[in-house]
């Protein structure tokens, strides 16, 4: 088994916060890549995500053919080169557990925000059963004060009907 290390680097305009870390880190764990470093870097106002890749020879080919084809939905992307590597690579494992770090500092934010959200959201669902209390209470009081007076003018009509039945002599 032939090993290899290359530096790939990812140019553009959008490769940064539109999850190239992970999707390089998923594609390297598809493919057991033992070695993965990953990093996001400013060249001369553009973005760049440069992947450390350590690991054999035929995993690493297919590990870039899967990048140059594929990217993260919102990434915009100018250029993919690779050049051999010879420094040091850190482990996949690592990176996994930096992306997952990376993905929570962002996400908690998010969630504390949410959280106060439902706070207030459930401040305005109490008001709401309290106004949708009161109304059903007074659509009840006025069914009841309609019933009576319902029973009453039914009874009325009844009798009215009763009595010109008498007068035309159908009873």
């Amino acid at each position: 088994m032939v090993t290899m290390k290359l530096k790939i680097k990812i140019v553009g305009p959008m490769v940064h916060d539109v999850g190239y870390r992970v999707f390089l880190l998923k594609h390297a764990m598809n493919m057991a890549l033992p070695g993965l470093s990953i990093y996001n870097w400013d060249e001369d106002g553009q973005e760049e995500v440069i992947a450390l890749v350590d690991g054999d020879e035929a995993r690493i080919k297919a590990f870039l053919k899967t990048i140059e084809k594929n990217k993260p939905e919102l990434a915009e992307v100018s250029d993919v080169t690779h050049e051999p590597y010879d420094g040091d690579v850190g482990r996949t494992s690592e990176v996994a557990m930096f992306c997952s770090f990376v993905q929570l500092d962002k996400a908690i934010p998010l969630l504390l925000d949410m959280s106060d959200d439902i706070k207030e959201m459930k401040g305005d669902m109490k008001a709401v059963r309290k106004t949708t209390d009161a109304t059903l209470e007074e659509i009840k009081g006025m069914r009841e004060d309609i019933q009576p007076g319902y029973g009453m003018t039914l009874r009325q009509v009844q009798s009215d009907i009763r009595a010109i039945k008498e007068q035309l002599g159908m009873i």
